[in-house]
């Protein structure tokens, strides 16, 4: 019996590490292999497959370009004094997967695509976004910023979404441009 009691919490240890290592990221060049990617795809940025998506591959470049220049900015602005650190059950979960389940979030009004998305202004937020990573990661750890499902997220927690994030959103880009 104490055995089997050994073994659990030392399950429950190593569950618990591997959730925390899981939870944030820290590599500063953590995004550079999907801006890349992000640039590729501009060229298809017009093509569109209703049985992958509703919206075409510019609608999810733009959306997630300014995801990551939204955040950037939040963070800037936020007082560290200000954040608590907090458990938030989804958050755990989807850090630990590292992926989302398509089609059940909506985006927050502020990080949607307009309209009419120029080529140009893929550009423009693709190299203002890289430049936003950079400045981040000056900031104090305890920078922050609510996320509408995530509850308040630090500049780790935060930098590990927006790898999540970005990384579902690439996923749709290729099955879209796959056909």
């Amino acid at each position: 019996m104490k055995k089997a009691g050994l073994i659990l919490v030392v399950l429950g240890a190593g569950l618990t590490i591997i959730i925390l290592n899981k939870n944030s990221e820290s590599d500063p060049h953590f995004l550079d292999e999907q801006f890349s990617q992000i640039e590729g795809f501009i060229p298809h940025r017009d093509s569109l497959n209703s049985k992958v998506s509703k919206v075409d591959v510019a609608w999810h470049l733009d959306h997630m370009l300014k995801t990551i220049n939204v955040i950037c900015k939040s963070l800037e602005v936020s007082n560290p004094e200000e954040y608590r650190s907090n458990f938030n059950f989804t958050r755990a979960v989807i850090y630990t997967l590292g992926d989302f389940p398509r089609g059940v979030a909506k985006s927050p009004r502020v990080v949607r695509p307009p309209d009419v998305i120029a080529t140009e202004d893929l550009y423009r937020q693709l190299e203002m976004a890289k430049e936003n990573l950079k400045a981040i990661q000056r900031l104090d750890a305890k920078a922050h910023f609510e996320h509408p499902y995530f509850d308040v997220l630090n500049k780790k927690q935060s930098i590990r979404f927006l790898k999540i994030h970005t990384g579902h959103h690439l996923k749709i880009v290729r099955d879209i441009v796959r056909k």
